[in-house]
């Protein structure tokens, strides 16, 4: 049974998404607060963290940033403020995804067992196509990305999005194929999530995110990664 530590500190949500998560076959351990929550995360090491962005004295921010100094446990954030600026801060910090309040119960059982599934498969060696035009390299056996030789730090997300691009020089990827296979089908319509991976991506590899090289923008459908001519696809 797959553990979740929920921290925070309005009890009503708290009882909401407790019963949730034990309905829907999760273990659940609770906090009031950051502290008790960073507390309980050594005591219980959970398979994945739960966490409300607005808390007092130590808000979601500073317990994010925390638990990704020492695991690398999936964090999902629960927000009620502007949502992309959030999940672009959250990135940031380390989180893995973010919900919105009021979450319904069925989106948020969903989104829990995704990001458990991600977590998983990212720890699973990949076979498949790598990518080299000389100037970026993808190796997906490594999970490694270098650009002019020198590596690139992606998160696991991160890396099966550009993946997912590259596999396919060339073609447009339509916004729910790449949701659907980097995310999974719970993501098909969260256009907003694969904008700010995107957007993340390119201020990773692009000299100039404005005018990126490798992943242009198909207006109204979707995304191109421009590779072929310049570099291959190999097995």
């Amino acid at each position: 049974m797959d553990k979740v530590l929920l921290i925070d500190d309005n009890q009503l949500d708290r009882k909401i998404a407790f019963d949730v998560l034990t309905h829907g076959g999760f273990a659940v351990e609770q906090a009031a607060d950051g502290r008790s929550g960073l507390r309980l995360l050594y005591e219980c090491k959970p398979d994945l963290v739960l966490l409300d962005v607005m808390m007092p004295d130590l808000d979601g921010w500073s317990v994010c940033q925390r638990v990704r100094e020492f695991t690398d446990v999936p964090i999902i954030m629960v927000t009620s403020l502007n949502r992309e600026e959030e999940m672009i801060r959250g990135l940031e910090l380390g989180a893995d995804d973010f919900v919105s309040k009021p979450v319904s119960p069925g989106s948020l059982l969903a989104r829990v067992r995704a990001v458990l599934r991600r977590a998983r498969a990212g720890r699973a060696p990949e076979a498949g196509p790598a990518y080299d035009d000389g100037t970026l390299a993808i190796d997906l056996a490594r999970h490694e990305v270098r650009l002019e030789g020198t590596a690139v730090a992606l998160t696991p997300t991160e890396f099966r999005l550009l993946a997912a691009l590259a596999a396919a020089p060339d073609r447009v990827h339509s916004y729910v194929s790449l949701l659907t296979e980097v995310w999974g089908p719970e993501y098909a319509d969260d256009l907003d999530f694969l904008r700010v991976y995107v957007w993340r991506l390119r201020k990773k590899l692009e000299s100039d995110s404005e005018n990126p090289r490798w992943i242009s923008t198909e207006r109204g459908f979707g995304y191109r990664f421009k590779g072929a001519g310049k570099g291959e696809v190999r097995t």
